[in-house]
Parts: C-alpha cells; sequence; structure tokens
C-alpha cells in the first residue's frame, strides 16, 4: 500500500473509474448477448430492437473511452450483420 498521500488519493480515483468501467462493459456485453439470443431463435423483431439498445451501449461505451472507437464499430458491424441476414 502507498504512504504517498496523492498516490492513495489516487488508488481511490481509478477504483472508482474500474467499477465504473466494468458496469458500462457488462452492459454492453448483456446487450450483445440479448441480440445473439434473439438472431438464434430467428426472431427478426426483437433482433432489430435489440440491435438498437447494443449499437447505442457500444457508442456510449467508445464515448466514455471504455471500448476502443474502431472496436466498438466492429462489434456493431457483426451483429448488424448477423441481424441482417435473418
Amino acid at each position: 500500500m502507498a504512504n504517498i498521500k496523492s498516490q492513495i488519493k489516487r488508488i481511490g480515483t481509478n477504483k472508482k473509474a474500474q467499477d465504473r468501467n466494468r458496469q458500462v462493459k457488462s452492459q454492453v456485453k448483456t446487450a450483445i448477448r440479448a441480440t445473439r439470443a434473439a438472431i438464434k431463435a430467428g426472431d427478426k423483431d426483437t433482433a432489430l430492437a435489440n440491435l438498437k439498445v447494443a449499437a447505442k451501449s457500444l457508442d456510449k461505451a467508445a464515448g466514455k473511452g471504455i471500448l476502443h472507437k474502431n472496436q466498438a464499430a466492429n462489434r456493431k458491424s457483426s451483429i448488424a450483420k448477423q441481424v441482417a441476414a435473418l
């Protein structure tokens, strides 16, 4: 454990950011999982609705710097292709 005051504060800040990032990544994964489940079930309407939610959460994560913008774009493209194939 650090004994420098600024480093102790920095550890706390990092922990808060880590918790926030974990929560956002979890939301993104859940949205993508729901979309893939709808694709697997063959339900196009639900898949389209879930795709919209997943795309929005990916864009938010990329905007906050949690995901790289290209990775978010690649993930959106991948699930959009799968939905379009239904």
